[in-house]
């Protein structure tokens, strides 16, 4: 048997060219699970490098060495990095971050109740930010090179050069402090009315809003750009059809790969860049809680919410290259 003969007839070459649309799919599932063992390691021992040790900043500088190896010896500090490493992973797959140092209360429990209101600011960000971005994408390359495509242009590209913190407190000095039309601090809690909590966060959403509203908006408008100097874009035009209607019916379907891929790339983003604007807005979130955790060098803490942000983000990447790979007839069928 030749050697071309041998490499056709190995399984998963075979598995390849009969269902090549599955197989990259389980190739972004295994190459995102090997990054997130990864960046695991990366976590865990990088926190464990970080200065200060939580036995002195608990017990005060006045603790005398016999109290301070008590309390590592009770945490378990004093056995070696690798088990504690596979320790805390093999809780963490289960869904069990262990106890936090500084409240002696279950980490998940915790995390579970934060990242319900991250998750709710974020997802709330995501349902104004997405579909407004389209739009003003969209409305841009029609009025391309014109008044209305030149405000857009400056105004995403302010919104792009500020960060979120100077715009949350811009935000907050004309809103809540000169004009007293929004809340600050937003504060939620558990209960809490719909209503009262849209209400609530309505300043940290805002902020999110405008961080992404900007690069969504611009790739959207490249992405149907491209797309409509195309040949047949030209000849869709030169048959009659109004730009507009061009530009909804064929172009943007056409850019959609690209526009799937920044717009998951921003959700992902805006799950884990909520942590500045939790801080600003004093917003009890997964951000926030991390950010105090840190103070108190509560290891747990925060390679529990580093460990969940990095899981969201590569998850969100897969997911984007997931729904590139579906809505890209190339893709799907490789050559």
């Amino acid at each position: 048997m030749s050697n071309s003969q041998g490499t056709e007839s190995l399984p998963g070459l075979r598995f390849r060219e009969r269902f090549p649309l599955l197989a990259l799919i389980v190739e972004r599932m295994l190459l995102s699970l090997l990054l997130l063992f990864a960046v695991s390691v990366l976590i865990f021992g990088g926190v464990e490098a970080l200065p200060g040790d939580f036995a002195t900043t608990y017990l005060g500088q006045s603790a005398t060495p016999q109290a301070v190896a008590n309390i590592r010896a009770e945490l378990g500090l004093d056995r070696p990095l690798v088990t504690r490493y596979f320790e805390w992973l093999g809780g963490a797959v289960q869904g069990d971050f262990g106890t936090s140092w500084a409240s002696r209360n279950s980490v998940s429990e915790q995390v579970g109740n934060r990242l319900g209101n991250s998750l709710f600011l974020a997802g709330f960000a995501a349902i104004i930010a997405v579909p407004l971005a389209v739009g003003l994408g969209m409305l841009s390359v029609h009025f391309r090179n014109r008044l209305p495509d030149k405000i857009i242009n400056v105004i995403s590209l302010a919104a792009i050069s500020l960060p979120e913190f100077f715009i949350g407190y811009l935000l907050i000095l004309y809103f809540a402090v000169n004009f007293g039309i929004a809340t600050f601090p937003a504060t939620v809690y558990e209960g809490m009315g719909l209503l009262k909590r849209v209400e609530a966060i309505a300043l940290p959403t805002a902020t999110l809003v405008l961080v992404v509203l900007a690069h969504m908006m611009r790739m959207t408008r490249a992405a149907i750009l491209s797309v409509m100097s195309s040949a047949y874009m030209e000849t869709a035009e030169l048959k009659g059809l109004s730009a507009w209607r061009a530009i909804v019916r064929h172009a943007a379907p056409n850019a959609l790969a690209p526009i799937i891929n920044v717009v998951a790339l921003n959700l992902a983003y805006l799950v884990v860049g909520v942590v500045v604007v939790e801080v600003v807005f004093v917003y009890p979130g997964m951000g926030q809680y991390m950010v105090d955790a840190v103070t108190v060098r509560d290891m747990p803490v925060v390679q529990a919410c580093g460990l969940i942000f990095a899981a969201v983000y590569i998850f969100l990447n897969m997911l984007a290259d997931i729904l590139a790979i579906v809505a890209n007839p190339r893709l799907r069928h490789p050559r």
